[in-house]
């Protein structure tokens, strides 16, 4: 065998067990990998089946219940539109509140989601992004629909809440006067 061909043979070779290594590195971050989906999504149909992903909202209050083995939880996570029921056998993370964010990974069975891991917010100001995002997305619908509801019904209820003539336009008809800082 020439020098040439020794050459050729070895980086063929080298490129084989490159391109080996990067498909084990792509399958396993492939089947690591959990998407986020709101509840709203999940209602919608369009979670993944069969496979592992997050949700992520509020935990609603009134809704935390301990199951009869003691160890499972049941609590319900809401983005303000929708209500997805889920369960969690563990230990909760000790930030874990009623009213408060949560992110949940698991697998959707028989229309409860069974979380493998709950991830709770660690101060007052944080929420996850996507969890962050679906609330908001939920309120500007529920914004847009009331707005729909009050445009069908005449927009009476828009008349009553504007400003009088005595009262200021930047001042909302419900909120009292600002009181002086001293």
């Amino acid at each position: 065998m020439k020098a040439r061909q020794k050459r050729i043979a070895l980086i063929l070779g080298g490129l084989a067990v490159l391109g080996i290594a990067a498909a084990l590195v792509l399958n396993a971050l492939n089947s690591n990998i959990a998407f986020y989906v709101s509840p709203t999504d999940v209602a919608a149909g369009k979670a993944p089946q069969g496979k592992a992903f997050r949700i992520g909202g509020m935990v609603k209050e009134g809704s935390l219940k301990r199951e009869a083995d003691g160890v499972t939880m049941s609590f319900i996570v809401t983005d303000t539109e929708k209500d997805l029921p889920v369960s969690y056998k563990g230990i909760l993370p000790d930030l874990f509140q009623e009213g408060k964010g949560v992110v949940a990974q698991g697998k959707l069975a028989d229309g409860r989601f069974i979380a493998s891991e709950v991830l709770a917010k660690h101060d007052e100001n944080y929420m996850p992004p996507e969890a962050a995002k679906a609330v908001g997305d939920a309120h500007e619908r529920a914004a847009a629909n009331k707005a729909k509801a009050e445009a069908a019904q005449g927009g009476a209820a828009a008349a009553s809440a504007a400003p009088t003539a005595t009262q200021p336009a930047s001042q909302p008809a419900t909120q009292p006067a600002a009181k002086p800082a001293y």
